[in-house]
């Protein structure tokens, strides 16, 4: 295909996808869609290979694209159907994330798939905010196996009551994502209906093998050789009798030879009792966002990218868990320390392309109420940023979101809008950041106060180990929760009451280089 006409397709692909997510979030409810984005929009061609997706979630985006031809090929598609899911382990992440995928037939053929994911605040766990302190799956809410919602046309409305549990917020985001897919199917078309079967095939061909040329020329850079690199997790949580959870440990050696790369994670501990486990496409994830970063910005994500790397974990691991394990953090907090694990393994070959060690934590909040006198029942969600670790020519942001999750924050107005919540306190963490050379980006203090009571379940990382530095660089400081003042463990679950005040100071950034 002639260079240009395929970067005009490729454009045409992304904007799609853009404008998916911009119909997702516009006709959303829930502040968790409309206000922190937590969405995300792709493309797959005919088999299940990713074609295009927008700069949404890369733990969504990464994900959907390694799992996406599995789920595709156990169904029988007809024109009109819409599949739901969320089952971590037939595709998706954790049970809050809710895919939707619709074929897209030309001349009475499947020539491609539209998708969404996004995240429900209200999955039907006990824990409000659906994000508990679970050592099941079954306690993390209703487990969606592929099924149809919409069949030719026709909406199984059992379904969406069930899936939604009756609730009209809940529900409204279901339709939301429904629009969003229907969007994406029209979009697609018109740009079809533009190319005969014969040219659509023939730019799917050429997309994937240019986007495998950029893929190996950029990771040839990486000289050929094994590196090998390990990093913890604080614990899974389930040990609260004043003790410090057990360390998890990841550990990955990555095999070069001439741009193709095996990333083994092999010496991983074995999943764990508590929710911090995750399916090996969220993993898959974790690497594809870092490889993604090394290719240039013109570069397509495309399932041509797939073909130069590969990915093994051990089955029965915490990253190639099986069911019924929990899996509720894994997506949100195991992924961020699988980044954490392939950057510092990089960073021995590449060191001056290899930012310290970021946050590492999306620092889950989830907080509500099954029996409020005041607003009736109420779910909320939210993760926090923090530091980006500093790199070999700059400093590291401070307050910001990190690698795997890429949402916005809910502003002050519409938390407290929405919640029986005040936010006291939003601020910058001073003296968080790792010095050096160039010095860590500083993370966030966010400090609630509570009208009434509720339940909240707290999800994060980095309160027992520090993020790394690099080349010299100093470690960032260690992130802390507290309740009135008081330390609470990283991941618990707890009753407030009102008045109560709830602090999440998140960790920075580590420093690069050894301060003058």
């Amino acid at each position: 295909m002639d260079p240009i006409e395929l970067g005009i397709l490729v454009s045409r692909f992304e904007s799609i996808c853009e404008e998916m997510g911009a119909i997702l979030q516009q006709s959303s409810f829930s502040p968790n869609i409309k206000d922190r984005m937590d969405f995300s929009c792709a493309l797959f061609d005919g088999n299940g290979g990713l074609l295009a997706q927008a700069a949404h979630i890369p733990v969504h985006l990464g994900s959907m694209a390694y799992a996406m031809k599995d789920i595709v090929s156990k169904i029988e598609w007809l024109p009109g159907d819409v599949l739901v899911l969320n089952n971590p382990f037939m595709g998706g992440t954790h049970l809050p994330d809710v895919t939707m995928v619709a074929p897209f037939f030309h001349d009475g053929e499947v020539k491609a798939f539209i998708a969404n994911r996004a995240h429900h605040a209200n999955i039907g766990a006990d824990a409000p905010g659906s994000m508990p302190l679970s050592t099941h799956i079954d306690q993390e809410g209703i487990l969606i196996d592929p099924v149809k919602l919409v069949s030719e046309g026709e909406m199984d409305d059992a379904l969406l009551s069930r899936i939604s549990s009756n609730n009209a917020l809940s529900r409204g985001d279901f339709l939301a994502q429904l629009g969003s897919v229907r969007a994406g199917l029209d979009r697609f078309n018109q740009l079809v209906e533009k190319m005969n079967a014969t040219e659509f095939t023939s730019a799917v061909t050429s997309l994937n093998t240019y986007g495998e040329k950029l893929a190996l020329a950029a990771f040839q850079a990486i000289p050929d050789g094994e590196y090998q690199a390990s990093d913890f997790m604080d614990g899974d949580g389930i040990h609260q009798d004043g003790s410090h959870d057990k360390p998890i440990k990841i550990n990955l050696t990555i095999k070069v030879d001439s741009g193709r790369l095996v990333f083994d994670f092999e010496g991983t501990d074995p999943q764990v009792g508590g929710n911090v486990n995750c399916p090996l496409s969220v993993a898959a994830a974790s690497v594809f966002y870092v490889l993604r970063c090394l290719m240039p910005d013109q570069a397509p994500s495309c399932d041509g990218v797939f073909r130069t790397f590969e990915i093994k974990a051990p089955v029965g691991s915490l990253l190639n868990a099986i069911y019924p394990s929990a899996v509720a953090a894994g997506n949100v907090e195991t992924s961020m320390r699988v980044v954490d694990v392939v950057i510092k393994a990089l960073s021995t070959a590449l060191p001056e392309r290899m930012c310290a060690a970021s946050h590492g934590s999306m620092n889950n909040v989830a907080m509500g109420s099954r029996n409020s006198e005041m607003v009736g029942q109420w779910d909320y969600y939210e993760t926090i940023g923090g530091g980006l670790g500093a790199s070999a020519s700059s400093n590291g942001l401070s307050a910001v979101q990190a690698h795997m999750t890429n949402t916005s924050n809910t502003p002050v107005e519409s938390l407290e809008l929405h919640y029986p919540i005040r936010v006291l306190k939003y601020a910058i963490r001073e003296d968080s950041a790792g010095k050096g050379h160039f010095t860590g980006g500083e993370g966030i203090e966010r400090s609630y106060q509570f009208k009434e009571s509720a339940q909240v379940t707290l999800l994060t990382e980095r309160r027992e180990r520090s993020p790394y530095g690099l080349e010299g660089g100093e470690p960032a400081g260690q992130g802390r929760n507290l309740l009135n003042d008081e330390p609470l463990p990283g991941k618990c679950s707890l009753t407030v009451k009102p008045g109560d005040r709830l602090t999440v100071l998140t960790a920075g950034g580590g420093g690069y280089g050894k301060a003058e």
